[in-house]
């Protein structure tokens, strides 16, 4: 069933309710907001011939018309394409051509910056612009009648190892998103509200569906964006929010409600994933924030949604194993099952470290025109993640790394996310990211790349490893830079600094 169906169901039983918001203001109530959604789609159908199943690129910033464009997608039957805001137009091109995108919507302070499109567009809109008013001005459509694995989104990943995969997310994936979060995640009640400081293009974006689901408020931020000071002003005129948060967005949080004693009374959840959260960061959110955090680990083969750890199981202080609890991934999520394998496929026991494989309503049946890469990934109905865990015997999951950021040193298995938590809770150590490059003796050698404060050094952080760690996951070598390199996502590019050290031997 098409998912466009959530938010005609509010517009019948909660019309005058608010549906939508930019900052404090309200911009469409969910009957409005169905109406408009109703009236773009007949807009790009009529003025384009935009048929059901067609692909729909959007290049904008978070924005009201963000959240109006993804439900006159899936209102018309065609398949949106959100693009990170922050890709290179090459890669934007390339995206586009990939997809033979029919439409592109983009925010106007991009547009100078696309460069040369693909012929397959028929044309580009920007987004506010009369062109872009004149789609609402035909007649509202009915919703497109849409099977459960028909197109609702195609995902592009980030791409971290070469061009990225569209993946190829299906309504009955967005439903099956949509249950779990309910189950798994956190209850919402109509009312509440999301604020969207994070990509809609991404995590944020995705929920829209289970606060649609129960009649929440979507806002968007005046500043479209992540600013911790606007978020605070916030939370008084949107009681009961949510956030979709990455840890660092989280530090930035906690950061600021210190500094300027920030009132968060009305803030909800906060529910937090993309990269790794380190229990010194946790436990700092929790002393300033109470226990509004929950965890999600999903990809975007199963777009947030393979395992999660609620709000109560992060209070759950009176448990003997809290903390370690605290630094899972917590349990499979519903409408999945999840399992530890070997390089053959075969399921391990409890304890032993292996690939993270995940089968379900949640995941993606593949990748946009290529085969070879389904095949390889989920030929057999498992999803290869290509991450590394183990689950203990309460069925929580320890995410060890990336399969191919393991580093095998000596023979021994050194996980860098362990000795990265270690640095981590050092006071002068601000950022870190432990790779692996070449050595002739060990196989590997365990470099530490550090963003740190000023004076703090070589000597001391590995001091402040052998306190910690065992001695042989220490680093060898320390690489003190101002920032560590990351991607449009925010993730850090260890291939960059590979490519560094071993392009410099000065470094090794």
């Amino acid at each position: 069933m098409n998912v466009a169906q959530l938010f005609a169901r509010n517009a019948r039983r909660a019309a005058a309710s608010p549906a939508l918001a930019h900052g404090g203001e309200i911009v469409r109530t969910h009957g409005e907001l169905a109406a408009r959604a109703a009236r773009l789609a007949a807009g790009m159908n009529e003025r384009f011939g935009l048929a059901a199943g067609e692909r729909v690129a959007i290049f904008a910033r978070n924005a009201p018309e963000y959240v109006e464009l993804l439900l006159a997608c899936w209102w018309g039957g065609f398949a949106p394409v959100p693009v990170n805001a922050r890709l290179h137009p090459s890669e934007l091109a390339w995206i586009l051509e990939h997809c033979r995108a029919s439409l592109l919507f983009a925010s106007e302070d991009l547009t100078a910056a696309l460069g040369d499109l693909p012929s397959c567009l028929r044309d580009t809109l920007v987004i506010g612009s009369p062109a872009f008013e004149a789609l609402a001005n035909a007649d509202p459509r009915e919703i497109e009648p849409t099977a459960a694995d028909h197109l609702a989104w195609l995902f592009y990943t980030s791409g971290t190892t070469g061009r990225p995969k569209g993946a190829m997310i299906t309504h009955r994936n967005l439903r099956a998103m949509t249950y779990a979060y309910f189950v798994d995640v956190d209850g919402i009640a109509p009312g509440d509200a999301i604020v969207h400081a994070a990509p809609l293009s991404h995590g944020s974006g995705l929920y829209i569906l289970p606060h649609a689901a129960a009649g929440a408020v979507q806002v968007v931020p005046e500043s479209g964006g992540f600013d911790p000071a606007e978020l605070f002003a916030l939370l008084p005129r949107w009681p009961g929010t949510t956030l979709f948060a990455a840890p660092t967005m989280v530090n930035r949080l906690v950061d600021h409600a210190r500094r300027h004693a920030a009132d968060s009374a009305a803030l909800k959840t906060i529910v937090y994933g993309g990269a790794p959260m380190y229990l010194a960061d946790l436990d700092a959110a929790h002393e300033v924030f109470g226990f509004k955090l929950a965890q999600i680990y999903g990809q975007g083969e199963s777009p947030m949604t393979i395992t999660a750890l609620d709000k109560r199981a992060h209070a759950d202080t009176g448990h003997p194993r809290w903390r370690e609890r605290l630094r899972s991934a917590g349990t499979p999520q519903i409408v999945c099952e999840v399992r530890i394998a070997d390089e053959e496929g075969r399921t391990l026991p409890e304890g032993e470290v292996g690939e993270i494989l995940v089968r379900g309503d949640s995941v993606v049946p593949g990748y946009w025109e290529d085969p070879g890469a389904t095949a390889r990934t989920m030929g057999d109905g498992w999803l290869r993640t290509g991450d590394l865990g183990t689950f203990d015997g309460d069925g929580f999951l320890y995410i060890k790394d990336r399969s191919k950021d393991l580093i095998i040193s000596g023979g021994a298995n050194i996980y860098p996310r362990e000795v990265e938590d270690a640095l981590l809770t050092h006071p002068g150590v601000r950022e870190v990211s432990v790779i692996g490059i070449p050595d002739r003796e060990w196989g590997e050698r365990v470099v530490a790349c550090v963003v740190a404060a000023s004076g703090v050094g070589e000597e001391e952080l590995d001091a402040w490893c052998l306190a910690r760690i065992a001695r042989f996951k220490r680093p060898r070598r320390y690489l003190f830079l101002d920032a560590l390199p990351k991607n449009a996502y925010g993730k850090i590019l260890k291939r960059e600094l590979r490519a560094r050290l071993t392009a410099d031997p000065a470094r090794n």
